[in-house]
């Protein structure tokens, strides 16, 4: 495992709530108005039906919008209190996020999406980055630009760029959605190993083809 310093050891929610959602004294939800926290190693996943909050949630925590109430904290420091440096640092240093649209840039190649990011973080290899692709089935997708790939392809390449960047928590929205059985599992060992390494907490979400890890504990959503 490597050591960091300055790690971000707990993601702490009380009593939040989007506020679409505003004047529910009960969501039925284990995650809404509930005291909540994540820790830095444990890997949790949050089961959810579609329109009840999860890509909502990944975007509060990865500070994209703010349209809820309550309290969300990293180590105890109110998020709705970060400036927009310290939100650039935790983006690179201490939350890997994979969204569920992916953000990938159409017309660049396989492995430029990957580089662009890495080029950041420099946390992997150029050697590193084509193994994860060959190891992905995409060896001989490296020069393809992403608009003429599958979308099981290119949620394969939106996790390989997710894993280059150092960090405390991987956020995980729907991260196999599009993926078989065999690429669910090759997906996951990947993202165990990385967190492994870096001694991350993962959190993913799901509405039914869950990401093949074994978790400390889930949530309904």
């Amino acid at each position: 495992m490597v050591k960091r310093t300055n790690e971000m050891n707990t993601i702490t929610l009380h009593n939040t709530l989007p506020n679409v959602f505003a004047g529910r004294d009960d969501t039925g939800s284990e995650i809404w108005l509930r005291d909540v926290v994540f820790e830095r190693g444990k890997h949790y996943l949050i089961s959810a039906e579609s329109g009840t909050g999860k890509t909502s949630l990944c975007s509060y925590l990865y500070g994209y919008r703010t349209d809820y109430s309550g309290t969300m904290a990293f180590d105890g420091r109110n998020i709705g209190e970060l400036s927009i440096a310290e939100w650039c640092k935790i983006r690179t240093h201490h939350i890997a996020y994979l969204a569920q649209d992916m953000k990938l840039f159409a017309e660049l190649t396989s492995l430029e999406n990957i580089i662009l990011k890495n080029s950041i973080t420099n946390h992997k290899s150029e050697s590193e980055i084509l193994e994860m692709l060959n190891t992905l089935g995409l060896g001989d997708k490296v020069n393809t630009p992403v608009d003429k790939l599958s979308i099981g392809q290119q949620q394969r390449v939106a996790i390989i760029r997710t894993l280059c960047q150092p960090c405390d928590f991987i956020l995980l929205d729907e991260p196999v959605s599009h993926l078989d059985f065999a690429n669910n599992s090759i997906v996951s060992k990947l993202i165990l190993d990385e967190a492994q390494r870096q001694g991350a907490g993962v959190i993913a979400t799901s509405v039914g083809n869950n990401v093949n890890i074994s978790v400390d504990k889930e949530f309904k959503l």
